[in-house]
């Protein structure tokens, strides 16, 4: 029978496995938070450029930008973009809501990668159509599952 100490080394053991490995979201529930976004309809390929180094040799800071051909009127402007990954803990990375008087549809950020993967850019717009681009992305040096330094 295994001491109180193997117990509670083989518990902390356990809980830093969990802690330093979440869970990673999948193509699959990448579109599922897709289709949830845009109420199960498919988004139309066009009006969003994406711009990501196709090779990254650091998932931590990988720059990325997003533009919206639009006129970013009262009558026909973006709402929101929103990016997602497939194999990051959350397939939502980010979303950034706009309106007639942000001027241009255009973000530019970094953002950290888990791992080589697709990212995907979906604009809202104020029609109520969803248009989006994606882009894979090489990452080297993965990012959100290293362990954290001792």
């Amino acid at each position: 029978m295994p001491g109180r100490r193997a117990f509670l080394a083989g518990t902390a053991g356990l809980a830093c496995a969990l802690v330093l490995r979440p869970a990673a979201a999948t193509p699959e529930s990448m579109l599922a938070a897709i289709r949830a976004l845009t109420g199960g309809v498919a988004p139309r390929t066009g009006r969003v450029r994406i711009e990501v180094p196709p090779l990254s040799e650091n998932g931590n800071v990988v720059p990325l930008t997003v533009a919206v051909d639009s006129p970013m009127t009262p009558a026909e402007h973006v709402r929101a973009i929103h990016v997602f990954s497939e194999k990051n803990p959350d397939p939502r990375v980010l979303s950034v809501h706009l309106g007639p008087r942000s001027g241009r549809a255009l973000l530019s950020t970094r953002i950290r990668l888990a791992d080589t993967q697709t990212v995907i850019a979906v604009a809202e717009l104020s029609d109520g159509s969803f248009w989006e681009q994606s882009a894979s992305v090489v990452v080297t040096l993965a990012a959100c599952l290293e362990e954290l330094p001792s």
